[in-house]
Order: C-alpha cells, then structure tokens, then sequence
C-alpha cells in the first residue's frame, strides 16, 4: 500500500491534533490542503506536510488519478510523554507531561 504515510514523534499532545484532523478527515486532498494553509492551528503545518508526502507516495503507483483522491483514514496515536517536574511549595513537585503523537495518513480513490 503506497499511499500512506506517518508522522512520529510529533511535539504536540494528541488531543490538539485530532481537533484538526477531524475536519480534514474524509475530505478531498486538495479542499484537506487548502483548510490546512490557511488554519492558524500549529499543527496545521506538519499536517500539511504529511498530506503531501502522502500524496507523493500515491502518485508513484501506477494508475492513480491525484484528483479523486481523499484522505480515507487519518488516525492519530499517543506517543512516548517526556515527564518533566515542577517545583511547587513547601518542597513538593509536581508532575508535567509533555506529550507527543504519532499520526497515519492513508488516502483512498473514489
């Protein structure tokens, strides 16, 4: 299947991420691309560059028409947490968790 592509380790919780993909997802690539370039969500830039390193990878396989592509499944996975400590009064700390996520493109024909 050469019309996927992933994205690991993504510095933003998953939570924020899935809030984009869930109005892309099931879209044309091309409306998918055009919502991306001009949200002002952060992850909206990484996203887009997966998209289209998905995009690339489906034209490499023969026979595929780029305008009846959309984006068929899109999930969006917990990572590894780095777990960073507050200091908080009285000597006590408090836990942070900096989440990542992993993100899987995969494009279908209609």
């Amino acid at each position: 299947m050469g019309n996927h592509a992933t994205l690991k380790y993504l510095r933003t919780s998953p939570q924020k991420v899935r809030s984009v993909a869930a109005a892309i997802r099931g879209v044309s690539v091309s409306k998918a691309l055009d919502y991306l370039a001009f949200s002002r969500r952060r992850v909206a830039k990484p996203l887009s560059k997966l998209v289209k390193s998905a995009l690339v990878n489906a034209t490499q396989a023969k026979g595929v028409d780029v305008d009846n592509l959309y984006i068929k499944e899109l999930r969006v996975d917990g990572g590894p947490s780095m777990k960073r400590w507050l200091p908080r009064a009285r000597g006590s700390a408090s836990k942070i968790l900096k989440r990542t996520s992993h993100i899987t493109v995969v494009l279908g024909e209609k």
